[in-house]
């Protein structure tokens, strides 16, 4: 395999309240929201994009938004089959200043190490777990400036994200034998493995072996992760690869900012696979990003009936959807 997978893409989580999450990921955590559409599959709730000043694959925090679904107890979002921790990266000596902010804002959190890492472990208003781990070298890549966090401490996407599994070594035969990743640590129950030499964001996947009981899905649940690839040649080199192992994939879908197959490793969880191109300024500047409802071009017949449904948004800017 010559088209490598070059790290995570984004993760797609659920919300069941669109207008708190905004104030938590663009608000607390200083992610730009980077894009405000709807959710292709179903087009009358929001999909809500954050990551750094372009949300650059490998920065991308999505949430499909489900007003009013209910929230299912924490040992069903801790369960298997499951992305049970999503970790962004923070520079060297960061965790100080995110744990006094998170305290201000009344969110509780927990620090630990893994592998040689400091950590800080919380949850979103969701309940879904995150984490911020300390890792060096990323103070040199792009970060969103407009939230009013310092360079020494603002996020610089993601470090990676564990998988819950109760056949942790079919997961594992998988990432090391299929997804070409290298399995380079591990601790009790906990196996990681590496994407390519680590130097691209995203690159760090725990396997957690668990007896937990199966997970479900609604608010506080990761929907997915997706993996990057350079462009569609790459793409569809993936695609035949998968196919070949006799996992049930899907058609290459048109996702407007990217291109997305999907299919579930053996433990489970929905894996994506997702080009890195075209990007998020397809339909908004640079400087406006996030800014506007953006539809589909096979949707746009269909604004005034989608803005009829959605809730109303406040935008981190001011300005008000939809």
């Amino acid at each position: 395999m010559t088209h490598e997978i070059l790290g995570i893409h984004h993760v797609t989580a659920i919300t069941s309240d669109a207008q708190r999450n905004v104030q938590f990921y663009a608000g607390l955590l200083g992610q730009r929201l980077v894009k405000v559409t709807i959710n292709f599959d179903d087009p009358g709730s929001y999909h809500l994009y954050y990551g750094d000043d372009l949300g650059r694959p490998g920065t991308a925090m999505t949430f499909f938004a489900w007003p009013g679904a209910s929230q299912l107890p924490r040992e069903r979002r801790r369960g298997t089959r499951l992305v049970t921790a999503t970790a962004y990266a923070a520079p060297l000596g960061a965790l100080e200043f995110w744990r006094e902010r998170l305290s201000v804002a009344g969110v509780e959190s927990e620090a630990g190490e893994r592998f040689g890492a400091a950590l800080l472990s919380f949850e979103d208003p969701d309940g879904l777990a995150i984490e911020i781990i300390e890792q060096a070298g990323v103070e040199a890549r792009p970060f969103w400036d407009g939230a009013g966090i310092e360079s020494s401490f603002a996020l610089r996407g993601f470090y990676g994200v564990t998988l819950t599994e109760s056949e942790a070594a079919f997961s594992q035969r998988f990432l090391g034998e299929v997804m070409n990743w290298r399995q380079v640590a591990q601790e009790d129950r906990r196996t990681r493995f590496l994407i390519g030499d680590g130097s691209e964001r995203g690159t760090f996947v725990d396997v957690l072996a668990s007896n937990a009981m199966r997970g479900g899905t609604g608010p506080g649940f990761v929907h997915h992760v997706a993996w990057r690839v350079a462009d569609d040649e790459a793409h569809l080199a993936w695609h035949e690869k998968i196919t070949n192992v006799g996992a049930n994939i899907s058609p290459v879908m048109e996702r407007c900012y990217f291109r997305s197959i999907y299919f579930r490793e053996p433990g489970g969880v929905l894996f994506e696979i997702a080009t890195d191109e075209p990007g998020f300024t397809l339909d908004e500047s640079a400087e406006q990003l996030g800014t506007h409802l953006k539809l589909p071009p096979w949707l746009e017949n269909s604004r005034a009936q989608i803005e009829g449904i959605l809730p109303t948004l406040q935008l981190p800017g001011g300005e008000t959807l939809p």
